[in-house]
């Protein structure tokens, strides 16, 4: 679509905070007006509506979309929201770890398993790893309580878990992402350690460094879009 306003401005909405362009207010896919309860979250939709060139590009407006998303689909969509992550758990990617190489391994093992140790502290969800392909039962108490952890998230930070666990395949890192615990460039790095390992061995080919740039973006959007509603959320205590 090409670009047909000149600035993008906040504006009121529901004691709230809206987008606008050129004065008129974005609506979104349903149609719904996107209203955002937290300024600093609608600076930076606004930011990107800003930053459009002569075509609109949705791909580059990560924010836009889960703003989208919380608007037209919570709470109807929450239990599918909390299904896809509870997926997730039962079968995390910290969890699953090579044999060999001996040097993947340790840096699986350096890199995954803090993780794994904050969440049995933090979220009392110890889980379990195996170096074997046969999918691995975790725990039913840890399962539980990784799942009444985010059933307890409102419908603006559940968007945020299903994004980062998503992003990450780990609802643990989606977790300490969510939490303010864990940043985008040191998530990335977790979510890909067994390609980028392979990178240093092989090289990285063109269109991988292209997909690695488009996911590096999500994750720095995703984290921002996570770290304002955690502030919200501490300036309501």
């Amino acid at each position: 679509m090409k670009r047909f306003y000149q600035e993008a401005t906040l504006g009121p909405a529901d004691g709230g905070h809206t987008i606008l362009l050129d004065g008129r207010p974005v609506r979104t896919p349903g149609r719904a007006l996107l209203a955002m309860r937290n300024r600093a979250l609608a600076e930076a939709v606004a930011a990107e509506w800003a930053a459009q060139a002569e075509t609109i590009r949705p791909d580059t407006m990560p924010l836009t979309r889960l703003a989208n998303t919380v608007v037209d689909q919570m709470p109807e969509r929450r239990h599918d929201a909390l299904a896809e992550i509870e997926g997730y758990a039962a079968a995390d990617l910290l969890c699953y770890r090579v044999a060999h190489p001996a040097a993947l391994a340790e840096r699986q093992h350096t890199t995954w398993q803090p993780w794994l140790d904050w969440a049995t502290e933090q979220l009392a969800a110890p889980l379990v790893t195996t170096t074997d392909l046969d999918p691995l039962p975790q725990p039913r108490a840890s399962l539980e309580a990784l799942n009444r952890t985010a059933e307890a998230l409102d419908d603006w930070r559940l968007v945020g878990l299903h994004a980062t666990t998503r992003l990450t395949g780990s609802m643990v890192l989606g977790f300490a992402m969510v939490e303010g615990k864990l940043t985008a460039d040191p998530a990335f790095t977790a979510a890909m350690l067994e390609e980028l390992y392979e990178i240093e061995q092989w090289g990285q080919e063109t269109e991988q460094e292209k997909r690695h740039t488009l996911l590096r973006s999500e994750f720095a959007a995703t984290e921002l879009y996570c770290r304002v509603l955690l502030q919200e959320k501490e300036q309501e205590k």
